[in-house]
């Protein structure tokens, strides 16, 4: 009874693999968020509380000097935030609403980034918005994918010639196919996972860098400024501090407008396209610690296995307790299963294990058929555990039957 139940929870563990996968997922995210919330909050803390004394200060200046009692100054303040809200500024900006403000601001929608610097205020505006972004951010997020297709494409076509050279070069090829290599062919093979989100990532860099040189001198920003607001807009956060392209006029307008553009459509999508790669990465850890978890408690199944089998197991030439060569039937044998430790024994297998061991056996069999003709097999092994691509969802399921495609297709 004791043996059935560990060996449902062997089962269970394996087939419950993605589910522990969520949970871990989601711990370590809490966990981060935690750590990350108490960084900021030792970080940008004080001068949160230096900012408030500083103001509260120059309120009450402000107040004592020119004769206004401190209520009617919170409420023209108030007044005053409600000004910017609608696109206000004592600074001369351009127009919010006219056909080019209303396009970057559409386009902000779509992509998710949402800097917040101009929303709408009307009731018809917010009503639109809401059919308008639903539209919007599925057709972009269709975009993101298809783009990331192409890139994976791109990146696993490069990176296989560039392979395909280096073996010519090396000389290990058979003299018949040095001439010919079309009729050579590279099984299995796919991009590694570190080389892609290292490609990415220096493109990623290259990107932001030289977004950052057209912002500084343009916007008037610091150098590291232009990049946190590459990175901000960049991954969709759209914090809505940084914003480019507000002021009334700028040298070359036209120009640096359709630059902004362009670096923020070509930033996002390489963004987007390094997330994915990172989060297979992420993917990995997550199944090496759920692995390190399930030989641990696959091993005290197998001891439990093993303890329980000899104790049921019929010992040729056994006498009471004791076991062949005055071994005691509980003591563990150098043996990787509990039928193979049998074998090597000498003991024979009695019916009702030789019928559990069917069971068992079957099940993985009908299992093992089951996810093949399903087309997602549970083990991870050869060129998936080599490349580090496996199957996924959405981006991840993209990822890796691009690189399949493309690995097999040349």
């Amino acid at each position: 009874m004791m043996l059935g139940q560990r060996l449902q929870g062997c089962r269970s563990l394996h087939l419950n693999e993605d589910n522990g996968r969520f949970v871990l997922l989601a711990i370590l995210i809490l966990l981060y968020l935690l750590c990350g919330a108490a960084v900021f909050s030792v970080i940008e803390r004080p001068s949160e509380v230096q900012a408030h004394g500083r103001w509260n200060g120059t309120l009450l200046n402000f107040s004592e000097t020119f004769n206004i009692s401190l209520q009617d100054l919170n409420s023209f303040l108030r007044e005053y935030e409600a000004a910017i809200a609608a696109g206000i500024r004592a600074d001369a900006l351009r127009p919010r609403w006219d056909f080019t403000g209303a396009f970057y601001f559409v386009g902000t929608v779509v992509s998710t980034i949402g800097f917040g610097m101009t929303t709408p205020v009307t009731i018809a505006g917010k009503v639109f918005l809401i059919f308008y972004g639903l539209l919007g951010c599925a057709a972009t997020i269709l975009f993101f994918n298809l783009f990331l297709e192409r890139i994976i494409t791109l990146l696993a076509v490069v990176m296989k010639a560039v392979r395909e050279r280096r073996i010519r070069n090396s000389g290990l090829l058979p003299p018949g196919i040095r001439h010919d290599f079309s009729a050579y062919s590279l099984p299995g093979w796919k991009p590694s996972v570190y080389h892609v989100m290292l490609i990415l990532g220096l493109s990623a860099i290259t990107i932001s860098c030289c977004a950052s040189a057209m912002y500084t001198p343009v916007e008037g920003w610091a150098y590291l400024d232009s990049l946190y607001f590459c990175f901000v807009t960049f991954s969709t956060i759209g914090f809505g501090d940084y914003v480019s392209s507000q002021s009334a006029a700028y040298e070359y307008q036209s120009l640096y407008r359709v630059a902004n553009f362009f670096f923020m459509l070509m930033g996002v999508c390489c963004i987007y396209s390094l997330f994915n790669v990172i989060s297979i990465v992420i993917k990995q850890v997550l199944n090496w610690m759920l692995e390190k978890m399930s030989c641990l408690f696959c091993q005290r199944c197998n001891k439990a296995n093993a303890f329980l089998g000899r104790r049921n197991a019929i010992r040729p030439g056994s006498r009471g307790r004791k076991g062949r060569l005055g071994q005691p039937p509980d003591s563990d044998g150098p043996c990787d299963s509990d039928t193979e430790g049998r074998r090597l024994s000498g003991e024979m297998i009695s019916m009702k294990d030789l019928a559990a061991s069917n069971k068992v056996s079957l099940a993985i069999m009908q299992k093992q058929l089951s996810e093949s003709a399903n087309g997602y097999p549970r083990t991870v092994c050869g060129s998936s555990r080599h490349n580090g691509f496996s199957g996924g969802v959405g981006a991840l399921g993209i990822m890796n039957n691009r690189l399949a495609e493309t690995s097999n297709s040349r």
